[in-house]
């Protein structure tokens, strides 16, 4: 059974979810906190696999819980808020969280969101391994080969260079990028994406020209011919 804190101030809600949850079969323990210092004390004090948090609390906000986790900690976490701003859900992925969902939402959605962030989290969710000319990714692992000699990517890198790799030979848009790994589809924040495909490619080394910048189009990786 995986364990999940829920940081909400509307205890109508966390039963609401926690009913549904039991219902689908009981793979969750769900705990309430109903404050951001009750939920940070909650996540000091246990383990959980999973943290949906409220952004508008008493005390200390969901930004702040999260802010404070992340220093110590990379359990999943999911924000569950009313926020729908674009500033909000950006605000939310640049402090660390893995997913937004805003408010009223589809219990049946929160669910699959919550059990896939498990379990990909524990690495219960298998994937083919990926490969382009000298370049090898193991989505079971999260290692990257270049040439042979594993590398180290950042997150943010390492689902650029997954997703350039599963569309291989064929053009992905900066929109495309910037919504499957930054979670929003907007070109607001495209000199982020650039930065991360310039560090990406001195990661890749000689293998950095197999991803090619195609103007006002997107990215392509390409086997070598």
């Amino acid at each position: 059974m995986y364990r999940i804190l829920l940081v909400e101030d509307d205890n109508r809600i966390c039963t609401m979810i926690r009913n549904f949850f039991n219902l689908k079969g009981g793979e969750f323990k769900i705990d309430f906190a109903f404050d951001g210092k009750q939920g940070i004390k909650s996540a000091y004090e246990n383990t959980y696999d999973l943290l949906l948090l409220d952004v508008m609390m008493p005390e200390l906000d969901g930004l702040e819980v999260c802010r404070e986790v992340r220093r110590y900690s990379d359990v999943p976490i999911m924000f569950i808020s009313a926020k729908s701003g674009q500033e909000d859900i950006l605000t939310g992925y640049a402090l660390g969280c893995d997913d937004y969902i805003t408010k009223p939402f589809s219990l049946p959605v929160l669910y699959e969101k919550s059990k896939a962030l498990v379990k990909r989290s524990k690495g219960l969710i298998r994937s083919d391994i990926l490969t382009v000319g000298n370049i090898t990714l193991n989505p079971n692992n999260g290692t990257v080969t270049s040439d042979g000699k594993e590398i180290e990517l950042k997150a943010k890198e390492y689902g650029v260079l997954k997703i350039l790799i599963e569309n291989k030979n064929s053009v992905v848009s900066r929109e495309q990028l910037l919504n499957k790994v930054w979670g929003y589809d907007s070109l607001f924040d495209g000199r982020i994406l650039d930065a991360h495909i310039k560090n990406l490619r001195k990661a890749l080394g000689n293998n950095a020209k197999l991803i090619k910048t195609l103007r006002r189009r997107g990215y392509k990786i390409e086997d070598e011919k």
